[in-house]
């Protein structure tokens, strides 16, 4: 399956993002920081990754569901992937 290029570069992008958010993260906890403002940055990396993940899901939902070429959409496949995000 071949996903649509313009979501996956704004994948990347929020993935770009969430490493950034990640080392951050890292660096906090390296240097003792605040355990209330780690937590919180935490949370804001996990939410990220899943917004990534809907986002690839998604994509691959709404291609699988509109490609005639290769038959029916793999249904299990795709809610398993789903619901490995939840």
């Amino acid at each position: 399956m071949e996903l649509d290029q313009d979501e996956m570069k704004k994948v990347s992008n929020r993935l770009k993002r969430a490493q950034g958010q990640l080392t951050a993260v890292v660096r906090m906890v390296d240097e003792g920081g605040d355990c209330a403002d780690v937590v919180t940055q935490l949370s804001a990396v996990s939410k990220a990754l899943d917004r990534a993940g809907f986002a690839i899901i998604a994509s691959g939902l709404k291609q699988c569901l509109t490609d005639e070429e290769n038959g029916p959409a793999d249904v299990q496949r795709l809610e398993k992937l789903f619901l490995s995000l939840t």
